[in-house]
């Protein structure tokens, strides 16, 4: 008989010996054997008519050890069942030195050790206590709204072209070729084309551009014309180069020279900016502007209590981790085995992964957050529709094919899935504690330090 015994030799770390007597592998390693010798294909010998004698002798000793390991790893998974342990990933095999020896001709009593990490059992604090959080409400001041029209207006605008370089607002449209001083440019040299307002230039190249025409050709080396940030920026973009190009020999021309009319703020604007909509006048088309900068802060704000509430979690809640066992694991758990070095640097953002895991885990079991596979399919239909721009009632016939596809690409299933999951995780959450609302302008919103690092800096718990 099979006998399993358990003992811990660290933080939520367990050995687990699993012995086996001859009886517990041999009549299935028989069995095995006879199932090969049935498929082996010896030279000289039909299928299946092997003689037995030969067929352990070529291969027992390997069907022997598999089914010895298969053996010790069914004890194990039974014996984890029967007691109940959460473990994480599976079970490391511990290094055997015994398992080489083992000898068809004399088999018998074998053990195998494992290692498991054991889930920890743990409160979440900041739940228990109603933590206070602060939600921020971006006041979107006329500034914003105007700003935001000038972008729009821009957006739409048109291109009229000119013939003389005059003004830093103008467009430039340009290709770089690299080539020598006197600007001979190597056949099927590189070329790369750019558009870009003048003022986004080089000041130097800037003043050498003031008063060319289209077709014109300029001949520069990046490092004569810029120096420090603008050379890296220049070099970054529009030559898309390393910094090995700064001493190099441009040749740059001009193929277009436009300004941007801003386009008229009248019904043709509107209609481009808000297919859906009807408005009567200019003001009505700011205020449908500012409420949607105020549904777009309103999300931004959002997420980040999300990420507020994320990262207190984590960071607040007392969990112990078998740190040992889990680095093991990333090391050798993968498909292809990582350096300690690996182990080292990626371990960190897997430790907080495994903390969310279990916090997340814990709190949708204990409140019953699920989604089922018709809300993920509902969910699904309505983004379509959405896409396509239809109401749920109206009638299309290819809806049904293209849902019962889509309904099988399992990468948009567990996206999906994922995403209400998630949701619905964090609508609870919002109620489960104390969120004070904060008005602040926009300045001060970009300006509050990332939820990570503000969680980072206050307390280095204990890993």
């Amino acid at each position: 008989m099979a006998t399993v015994t358990r003992e811990n030799i660290g933080t939520l770390h367990d050995k687990i010996t699993v012995k086996l007597t001859r009886e517990d592998y041999w009549p299935s390693f028989e069995k095995s054997l006879k199932q090969y010798a049935k498929q082996a294909n010896v030279p000289g010998f039909r299928k299946g008519m092997v003689p037995a004698a030969m067929v352990r002798k070529m291969y027992g000793q390997s069907i022997f050890g598999d089914e010895v390991v298969r053996t010790a790893g069914r004890q194990l998974e039974e014996y984890l069942k029967k007691e109940q342990l959460a473990i994480f990933a599976q079970p490391m095999m511990m290094a055997n030195p015994n398992i080489q020896t083992m000898d068809i001709n004399n088999a018998g009593e074998v053990d195998f050790a494992f290692e498991i990490g054991v889930k920890p059992e743990f409160e979440i604090p900041a739940l228990k206590n109603r933590a206070t959080l602060q939600k921020y409400k971006v006041t979107v001041t006329d500034k914003i709204v105007e700003d935001e029209l000038d972008r729009t207006r821009r957006r739409f605008g048109k291109v009229e072209e000119l013939t003389t370089v005059s003004s830093k607002d103008e467009i430039i449209y340009a290709s770089f070729e690299p080539g020598d001083e006197a600007g001979n440019v190597a056949e099927g040299a590189d070329k790369k084309d750019d558009t870009v307002l003048l003022e986004k230039y080089p000041a130097k190249l800037q003043e050498r551009l003031m008063g060319k025409t289209t077709n014109d050709t300029l001949v520069f080396r990046p490092s004569d014309i810029a120096e420090g940030e603008e050379l890296k920026q220049f070099l970054k973009d529009p030559l898309k180069a390393g910094e090995e190009a700064a001493d190099r020999y441009y040749r740059m021309t001009i193929t277009k020279i436009g300004m941007l009319i801003p386009a008229d703020l009248n019904t043709e604007l509107f209609m481009q900016v808000f297919p859906n909509d009807i408005f009567r006048d200019a003001d009505e088309f700011k205020a449908r502007l500012r409420a949607e900068l105020e549904k777009e802060y309103n999300n931004v704000a959002q997420r980040r209590l999300n990420d507020e509430i994320f990262e207190m979690l984590v960071h607040t809640t007392p969990i112990e981790l078998p740190v040992d066992f889990l680095k093991r694991w990333l090391k050798e758990g993968q498909e292809k085995p990582k350096t300690d070095a690996e182990v080292e640097k990626e371990y960190p953002s897997m430790d907080h992964q495994i903390r969310w895991e279990l916090i997340s885990g814990k709190i949708m079991e204990e409140n019953n957050i699920q989604v089922t596979y018709e809300e993920v399919m509902e969910e699904i239909k309505k983004g379509v529709l959405g896409y396509f721009g239809m109401d749920s009632d109206e009638e299309a016939p290819w809806m049904d094919s293209y849902l019962a596809k889509i309904g099988k690409d399992q990468k948009t299933l567990d996206n999906t899935y994922r995403n209400m999951l998630f949701n619905r995780l964090f609508e609870f959450l919002v109620t489960q504690f104390n969120i004070e609302e904060k008005e602040v302008n926009e300045e001060e919103f970009f300006k509050l330090p990332n939820p990570h690092d503000a969680h980072h800096h206050h307390h280095h718990h204990a890993h």
